[in-house]
């Protein structure tokens, strides 16, 4: 106790408890997987993309159904895509992490003390040294999941934690969907001044979205958001002034 409350002066509020029963709760149970990522890149491309569709169209011109048709079919089609895209990136890391757990399966099972030298030497890596060594191994490789979990890790770089297919596509497509729709929304109302509200409301979204990525970075809150709110904007520029550019020849 009198630790954690030296830590807490030091660095201010502690990420997790570091009580006996915290710990164990961490370090038995597996980390759940996190779609955080998942849903900054579904929420950055939905408004970045839908954003330079509506950019580049005002910028050529052309109507506000035109607009609103093309977002829309962007939204959905694009978000689509983007869903599956990662459900296929997440589907072959899973596949990946079955076959090299079959693969050191099939290894402890045929090759065992070639297997147990692997472990040697990676807790030797670690700092373990004599008997202590000797006895890590053994407990180690007394259970085939830990052994497996181990080599996973050490051997190969991969972790045993991977997000599911499913969910991660769903949070990859929500976000798309809600973030990708707000620079519609004042064509969508009939707003008056419809392009420059949208152009307020995207950077809202940009800037919002970099503040809420910042609490899983060492960033600040603002210079995230910042951040995120310039790349978006770069993306609307360059759509704008090439909408411009094509509303100059067809004109």
């Amino acid at each position: 106790m009198i630790t954690t409350r030296i830590e807490a002066r030091a660095f201010g509020t502690l990420e997790h408890s570091h009580t006996k029963e915290e710990i164990h709760k961490r370090i038995v149970h597996p980390a759940t997987p996190s779609y955080f990522r998942d849903f900054v890149y579904g929420g950055i491309d939905g408004a970045v993309t839908t954003f330079a569709i509506v950019a580049g169209v005002e910028g050529a011109g052309f109507s506000r159904t035109v607009i609103i048709a093309l977002g829309i079919a962007n939204v959905l089609a694009d978000g689509f895509s983007m869903a599956a895209g990662n459900y296929s990136a997440n589907k072959a890391d899973l596949d990946n992490l079955k076959r090299l757990r079959e693969i050191e399966r099939r290894h402890i099972r045929d090759v065992p003390d070639g297997e147990r030298e692997e472990i040697r030497q990676i807790l030797e890596l670690k700092g373990f040294r004599g008997q202590v060594l000797e006895d890590a191994v053994d407990s180690v490789t007394a259970d085939e999941t830990t052994w497996v979990n181990m080599m996973l890790v050490d051997e190969y770089g991969v972790s045993p934690a991977v997000p599911k297919p499913i969910p991660a596509a769903f949070a990859t497509f929500g976000a798309f969907l809600v973030c990708g729709m707000i620079p519609l929304l004042p064509f969508l109302l009939t707003l008056p001044d419809s392009f420059r509200l949208s152009i307020i409301a995207t950077g809202i979204t940009f800037f919002a979205i970099g503040t809420l990525k910042s609490r899983w970075s060492l960033t600040s809150w603002w210079r995230s958001g910042l951040e995120t709110f310039l790349i978006g904007s770069l993306a609307a520029t360059i759509a704008y002034v090439a909408g411009l550019w094509i509303g100059s020849i067809t004109g």
